[in-house]
């Protein structure tokens, strides 16, 4: 069987050393960027099942890296930072990262959450084809197989977790849900993060529809619950 493959993007060698050694220790071959550059022309020159992604680079910063990455892979980022504000890890969520964790961190931890970002998305991609569903509202289509946004006919490119949550309300239109019952489908009972991360994946989810011109909001707020699906058909 083929070692799961994670990229590090760091600029700080003993970082990037350190986090090596403890991914290896668990079974992974580990590749290394020293800058934003370099990650993206090995992300899209090879497949890696998660990236580890520091924010504070010279040139290119890994909110720039996270950005670029998402116009063409889906793969699982994981972000790393020095600084504890709360924006910076909010910024990580909107432009498409999937987890966070503060330096410094404890090797176990970053262990541990490489394994569930990495299960989870093995789960989401084990789709049988002959249990895949297209729904279909006014001027929207949500198609599981390929899993697949339209507004109009236009593609609307929405994140793994994006497409996870718009997903889930759909197929359940008339079911209101609570962001941590969201954090416990879509991101699994072991995620270490908060409900602000439910939060912000919606927001982006409804600016990408606004910007693809559906006339309508899709997902509507449920004061005192959550979220639930708008269903027009």
């Amino acid at each position: 069987m083929n070692k799961l493959k994670i990229l590090i993007v760091d600029d700080e060698w003993n970082m990037r050393n350190l986090i090596k050694i403890y991914l290896n220790k668990n079974g992974f071959d580990v590749i290394q960027a020293t800058n934003g550059v370099e990650a993206i022309e090995l992300a899209r020159s090879d497949e890696f099942d998660l990236l580890i992604l520091d924010i504070m680079m010279p040139g290119m910063d890994g909110w720039q890296v996270c950005e670029n990455l998402r116009e063409f892979s889906n793969v699982p980022i994981l972000m790393l930072t020095a600084r504890t504000d709360t924006k910076d890890k909010v910024k990580g969520l909107q432009l498409g990262a999937d987890d966070y964790l503060s330096k410094p961190f404890e090797p176990d931890e970053l262990v541990a959450r490489v394994f569930a970002l990495i299960r989870r998305n093995s789960i989401v991609q084990q789709v049988e084809p002959m249990n895949s569903k297209r729904i279909e509202f006014d001027q929207l289509i949500i198609n599981q197989e390929g899993r697949e946004v339209q507004v109009d006919g236009r593609i609307v490119d929405l994140t793994l977790k994006e497409f996870d949550l718009f997903y889930l309300f759909a197929e359940h239109p008339k079911r209101a849900y609570t962001r941590e019952m969201l954090l416990d489908v879509v991101w699994g009972p072991d995620y270490l993060g908060d409900v602000r991360t439910v939060d912000t994946h919606i927001k982006n989810i409804r600016e990408k529809i606004q910007k693809a011109a559906l006339p309508y909001n899709p997902i509507q707020t449920v004061w005192g619950v959550g979220y639930k699906f708008n269903e027009r058909r």
